[in-house]
């Protein structure tokens, strides 16, 4: 029933990227210790990559293929159950939600445990506390051998699932990300750890969403990592002034702070000497006071 893959790559994405830029991961599934990962990290990262390579791994495998690995194990796999992506049936009146729903039922009925379960971003059309209640009793569902116990990466945003990882034969995994100030590197590697953030806002300024916006959301979200109440802080900041009326004070004014502490952040002061030191501290108060 094991099934372990060493230097595991996407057979399709490989192709789209220049030799040896694609990397390689491993993953070992069985029926016992590890059979249940709970997949955390950034959007971009290459979750969803992993997920697909697995269970094309294992479907090629089965066929009789060559494989894209260095090394790998394949036990027998009666069907692989995947829930990925978004679609719906509007004709017939049903939500992106509902059909997610419709094929999530179908894997929950027909999964045995020795099927490939792969699910990525279960319950996130709907509203977060319902969301994650229907994420967890799913993952708890499967992970109970009484109704499937199968072999299964459930890849997801609610941080909260990664406390399951107490339960025997529950695992995370997450994306490496490397950070150096405000630059964030996703290194596509997985590690056996749970993520802490989901670098949502970095994302979002990888698609080119608008400045403004990006900086609106940046103080949300520093607001409600200090408070911590939503409730609460949109209650806040509906009573105030829109931050878009002021936008340019605002902006000016991070915008300072920001590049600011980027120059000092990035100064080696051992080989610096004090008149260096005060040029540099010249050209910093110069900007200040060019910029009102």
């Amino acid at each position: 029933t094991k099934i372990f893959i060493k230097e595991g790559r996407h057979p399709v994405v490989e192709q789209k990227l220049d030799l040896n830029e694609f990397i390689p991961n491993d993953i070992l599934l069985d029926n016992n210790q590890n059979y249940l990962y709970i997949i955390t990290g950034p959007n971009m990262s290459g979750k969803s990559t992993f997920l697909r390579q697995v269970a094309l791994i294992v479907l090629m495998a089965q066929i009789g293929s060559f494989v894209p690995a260095s090394y790998c194990e394949i036990g027998i796999v009666d069907r692989i159950f995947t829930r990925i992506g978004t679609s719906d049936n509007l004709a017939r009146g049903q939500s992106t939600f509902f059909v997610e729903m419709q094929e999530t039922a179908n894997i929950l009925k027909n999964a045995t445990k020795n099927s490939l379960i792969i699910m990525d971003e279960i319950g996130r059309g709907t509203s977060t506390f319902d969301g994650l209640a229907i994420a967890w009793a799913i993952l708890e569902y499967i992970y109970n051998k009484k109704f499937i116990g199968a072999k299964t990466l459930f890849a997801t945003h609610y941080h909260e699932l990664t406390e399951l990882e107490n339960k025997n034969g529950i695992k995370n995994l997450s994306i490496a990300v490397n950070e150096d100030g405000d630059k964030i590197t996703f290194l596509h590697k997985i590690i056996e750890e749970k993520a802490e953030k989901s670098y949502g806002i970095h994302v979002a300024k990888l698609a080119n969403i608008p400045e403004e916006v990006i900086f609106y959301a940046e103080a949300i979200l520093k607001r409600l990592e200090e408070k911590g109440e939503k409730r609460e802080i949109i209650k806040e900041f509906s009573q105030e002034k829109s931050l878009f009326d002021n936008f340019n004070e605002f902006y000016q004014k991070n915008k300072i702070e920001a590049d600011i502490i980027e120059n000092i952040k990035f100064l080696n002061l051992d080989n610096m000497t004090p008149i260096q030191a005060l040029n540099i501290l010249y050209d910093l108060q110069k900007k200040i006071k060019k910029r009102g």
